[in-house]
């Protein structure tokens, strides 16, 4: 595997690729994502297209850093709606990730973004943070803000997932 920078100042040593499927009953969602962050994974291929990356995550909060880029925008010239849904998605459903036990698993029922100020590639890097709002016995709620490096606020959003065992979980 060859190292892979995901956005200046991010590197996954590791390349891009998933976690192993014995790990993932091995390790609580938080183990996993602390992993994650430490380097014993290489990043999600997901990561690489979109340049952003987990940074940071602890019970119930996660936090990820992405830098827009040319090849995100729209026809219009403006970074395209769906990275900022993507980060997002990622961040909430990461910060759901961080209450499952070991052998749960979660996907994304529902979620909503509300894009409150354009996105460029001038923006520069952006912080998405994630907080768990509710998590019961098979759903979780998140909510998340983004915002660039002054403190703006460019999108926010609420996430519910399912939580179910992880026998039940597809793996391509």
């Amino acid at each position: 595997m060859s190292e892979v920078e995901l956005y200046p100042g991010q590197v996954s040593r590791l390349g891009l690729g998933t976690i192993p499927a014995a790990d993932l009953a091995q390790y609580s969602g938080l183990e996993l994502l602390h992993r994650m962050i430490e380097g014993h994974y290489p990043a999600p291929p997901m990561a690489g297209l979109m340049n952003f990356g987990l940074v940071e995550a602890e019970e119930g909060r996660a936090v990820f850093r992405g830098v827009p880029g040319a090849q995100h925008l729209n026809p219009l010239g403006s970074v395209h709606g769906g990275w900022a849904a993507t980060i997002m998605d990622s961040a909430l459903g990461c910060c759901v990730q961080t209450v499952l036990a070991k052998g749960e698993a979660y996907t994304t029922a529902e979620f909503k973004v509300n894009l409150t100020r354009p996105i460029s590639p001038q923006t520069g890097e952006v912080v998405c943070e994630a907080r768990l709002v509710h998590r019961g016995r098979t759903l979780a709620v998140s909510e998340a803000s983004l915002k660039d490096a002054s403190g703006k606020l460019l999108a926010f959003g609420t996430e519910t997932c399912s939580i179910f065992p992880m026998e039940r979980m597809a793996r391509g």
